[in-house]
C-alpha cells in the first residue's frame, strides 16, 4: 500500500470534444494499467451510447501506478469527467474528490464555454490546475494563441502549460511528471477519525448499491461496521475494491486507506437510502464533523414520457426505476393523460440529459416511447397571496385566480466568432433575451454575456447557435432568478374538446404564431371525419388561431339524374341536417400516429 505522500488524486476537465477520454486512454497505456491486447478507444466510456456519440455521460474513476524518473512509485487516482453543461453536476462531484485537475484546451478550438465553467469550478474547490494544450499535432494548431487565451480568460499562468496529443501520445510523460510535481498529496489525511466521501453510486443487480468513495482519513476494509453521517444509518461492508480500470476486489486483509479512491458494497439494496455527497465514518469511532457535501441537484426541464403501446406501461415503470438507480439527477412521477394514457412526468438537467435518458430507455429496455413538449418549473402567484409551482401546463390554475407568473432565467456566456455577433444578437432578441456585456478574447472570438428565459432555449437554441457560427459557437449557462413575465397557457381544441397533450405555456407575444403552427400541423395529420372539424388554439375562452378540417362527403347527387334543381337541393339540405346532427353527438378520435408526429416535430 502506497505511502499517503506518494498518492495523487486528479481529474480531467475540458469542453466537450476536446479529447479528455482519448488522453485518458494514453495515460492508461503509459502507466501499464491496461494490457495492449485489452486496449480499445474510449476505454473508460462504458456505455455504447457514449462511444457512438463520442461524449462522456458518467464520470469514470481509475487507479494507476506510475514510477517516476527518480525511482519513486506513485499511486494516481484519475477521474475522467463529462464536458457538456448538462452533466456539470458530475464534474463538480468529481472535483470534490480530488486535489488537482488537468484542464484540457484544444489547440485548434481554443478556450470554449465549458472550459471556463469547469475551470471556475476547479478554482472554487482550491484545486491545483495544470493547463494542457491538447491536439498540438493538428495542422491548424495555434499554440501561442491558446496560451494567450488561457492567461487572459482563465487567469491561469500558461508558461507551464503542457503540450500534448491524446491521439499520438505526445507529452504523456510530461503530464504524468506535472501531476506528481504540481498536484499536492491528499488533504485532511491526518484527521483522527475515518471519513470517506461518496462521490457517486450505481446499482448492480447482484451486489445492490455500489458506492464510489474517496477516503480522506482513516482506512476501511471488509466486514467493517460503517455509518452514514447524514441520517446515522449503520451497515456492514460486504465488498471493497478499486478501479483498475474495471472493478477489482481487494485481496483478503487489504482495504482502502487515506487518499485512496475505490468502491464499497454494503447490505443496502435501495439507492434512495444512499445520498451522494454523504460522509461515511466508522460506527465504533464516528467522526465529529462530516466532509463538505454537495448541493442537491434540481431538475430544470420537465417532460411527459408515455409508452406508444399502452400495454408497455409496467415495463416502462420498471425501466424508469432502474435508470433512477444509476442517475441521481433524473426524477419521475406517475401521471396520466386523456389522450396518451398512463405515463410519467420526468425531470432532467437539460435537453441533452433528456435525450440520453430517452435513448437509453429505447435501447436498454426495448421500449417505444413518446414525449410531450418540454417545459420548465413556473412560479404562479395567486390572487389570494399563495404561490405554487407548476411543471405541467395541465396543472395551471384558472386564469382568473392568477396574479403573476414567473419563469426561470439563465445567465449564459456565448463564445462565438467575431463575425457572427449580429446574427447571434438577433437570435438572442428573438428568444426574449438581453445582452449584458461583451468580452473580446482575441481578434477572432468574443464572449457575449446574456440573460435568457430557460423556456426559450429548450428546443432549438443550441442548434441555431451552432448553425449561425458554423459549428464554432459554444454556450455555458447557470440558473439565475425567477422573473415575472406575460405568460399564458395555450390549449388546443379539437371539435371543441381540449387535448391536454398539446397544452403548453407560452409568452403572450408568441402565442398566436405557435397556435397557428400547431393548428396547421394538426390539420395535416388528422384523418377526415364525416363532419367538419374545427381545430383551434385558445387562451382561456379566447380563440387565437383556427383551421377547419373539411368533412368526408358522400355524393348524394349520384342517384339524382335529370329533374328540377329543387330535387338536388332537397337532397343536399337533408345531408346538411344529418351532418349537423352527427356533429352534435360525434367525437373526433385522434390516432396515436398524429400524437407521435406532432410531438416529434416539437421536440
Amino acid at each position: 500500500m502506497a505511502n499517503v505522500l506518494n498518492k495523487r488524486n486528479f481529474c480531467i476537465i475540458a469542453h466537450i470534444d476536446h479529447g479528455k477520454t482519448t488522453l485518458s486512454d494514453r495515460l492508461l497505456e503509459a502507466t501499464g494499467a491496461v494490457q495492449k491486447r485489452e486496449m480499445k478507444d474510449q476505454l473508460l466510456d462504458s456505455m455504447d451510447l457514449e462511444r457512438e456519440r463520442g461524449i462522456t455521460i458518467k464520470s469514470h474513476p481509475v487507479t494507476v501506478r506510475y514510477k517516476h524518473t527518480d525511482g519513486t512509485e506513485y499511486e494516481l487516482n484519475l477521474i475522467d469527467t463529462p464536458g457538456h453543461v448538462d452533466f456539470s453536476y458530475e464534474v463538480s462531484r468529481s472535483l470534490a474528490a480530488c486535489e488537482g485537475a488537468l484542464l484540457l484546451v484544444d489547440a485548434g478550438q481554443g478556450v470554449e464555454a465549458q472550459t471556463v465553467a469547469n475551470a471556475t469550478l476547479a478554482v472554487n474547490q482550491n484545486l491545483a490546475i495544470i493547463p494542457v494544450i491538447n491536439k498540438v499535432d493538428l495542422p491548424g494548431a495555434d499554440i501561442e494563441g491558446v496560451r494567450h487565451q488561457i492567461e487572459e480568460i482563465l487567469s491561469i499562468p500558461a508558461d507551464d502549460a503542457v503540450l500534448a496529443s491524446g491521439k499520438t501520445g505526445i507529452g504523456i510523460g510530461d503530464i504524468l511528471t506535472a501531476v506528481v510535481q504540481r498536484v499536492p498529496p491528499p488533504r485532511w489525511a491526518d484527521y483522527p477519525q475515518a471519513r470517506m466521501l461518496i462521490f457517486d453510486c450505481v446499482y448492480d443487480a447482484f451486489k445492490g448499491v455500489v458506492c464510489y468513495v474517496r477516503v480522506f482519513s482513516g482506512s476501511i476494509k471488509l466486514n467493517d461496521q460503517i455509518m452514514m453521517m447524514s441520517d446515522g444509518a449503520k451497515t456492514e461492508v460486504k465488498e471493497i475494491g478499486r478501479f483498475s480500470p474495471k472493478m477489482t476486489a481487494c485481496a483478503a486483509g487489504e482495504g482502502l486507506s487515506a487518499g485512496d479512491v475505490g468502491y464499497i458494497t454494503t447490505s443496502i439494496k435501495d439507492l434512495s437510502e444512499v445520498k451522494i455527497g454523504d460522509t461515511i465514518t466508522m460506527t465504533a469511532d464516528p467522526a465529529a464533523k462530516p466532509l463538505i457535501g454537495y448541493k442537491a441537484v434540481k431538475p430544470m426541464v420537465f417532460t411527459g414520457i408515455y409508452p406508444i403501446d399502452t400495454s408497455d406501461y409496467e415495463k416502462l415503470k420498471v425501466s424508469m426505476a432502474k435508470l433512477r438507480l444509476n442517475d441521481a439527477a433524473f426524477t419521475y412521477q406517475a401521471e396520466n393523460s386523456v389522450a396518451l394514457g398512463f405515463g410519467f412526468r420526468c425531470g432532467f438537467l437539460g435537453l441533452l440529459h433528456m435525450e440520453i435518458v430517452m435513448e437509453r430507455i429505447r435501447r436498454e429496455y426495448n421500449l417505444d416511447i413518446i414525449s410531450t413538449y418540454p417545459s420548465v418549473v413556473y412560479k404562479v402567484k395567486l390572487t389570494d397571496g399563495r404561490e405554487i409551482e407548476v411543471d405541467n401546463p395541465v396543472k395551471m390554475p384558472d386564469p382568473s385566480t392568477i396574479d403573476t407568473i414567473s419563469e426561470p432565467t439563465i445567465e449564459a456566456s456565448l463564445h462565438i466568432p467575431s463575425g457572427s455577433i449580429g446574427d447571434i444578437l438577433a437570435l438572442v432578441m428573438e428568444k426574449r433575451g438581453v445582452c449584458g456585456r461583451t468580452e473580446t478574447i482575441d481578434g477572432h472570438r468574443v464572449i457575449l454575456h446574456v440573460t435568457l428565459p430557460l423556456n426559450e432555449i429548450l428546443i432549438d437554441f443550441n442548434d441555431r447557435l451552432k448553425s449561425i457560427t458554423k459549428g464554432y459557437g459554444s454556450m455555458d449557462y447557470d440558473l439565475a432568478d425567477y422573473v415575472a413575465s406575460k405568460l399564458v397557457k395555450m390549449d388546443i381544441l379539437v371539435n371543441g374538446d381540449p387535448v391536454d397533450a398539446f397544452s403548453c405555456i407560452v409568452h403572450e407575444d408568441k402565442a398566436v404564431g405557435r397556435g397557428r403552427q400547431l393548428c396547421a400541423k394538426l390539420k395535416e395529420l388528422l384523418p377526415q371525419s364525416m363532419f367538419k372539424v374545427a381545430i383551434q388554439a385558445a387562451i382561456g375562452a379566447k380563440v387565437i388561431a383556427r383551421e377547419t378540417l373539411s368533412a368526408l362527403r358522400k355524393d348524394v347527387l349520384a342517384k339524382c339524374y335529370g329533374g328540377d334543381i329543387t330535387r338536388k337541393r332537397k337532397l343536399l339540405e337533408k345531408q346538411k341536417e344529418g351532418k349537423k346532427r352527427m356533429k352534435q353527438i360525434g367525437s373526433v378520435s385522434i390516432p396515436q400516429e398524429a400524437f407521435v408526429s406532432i410531438l416529434k416535430t416539437n421536440t
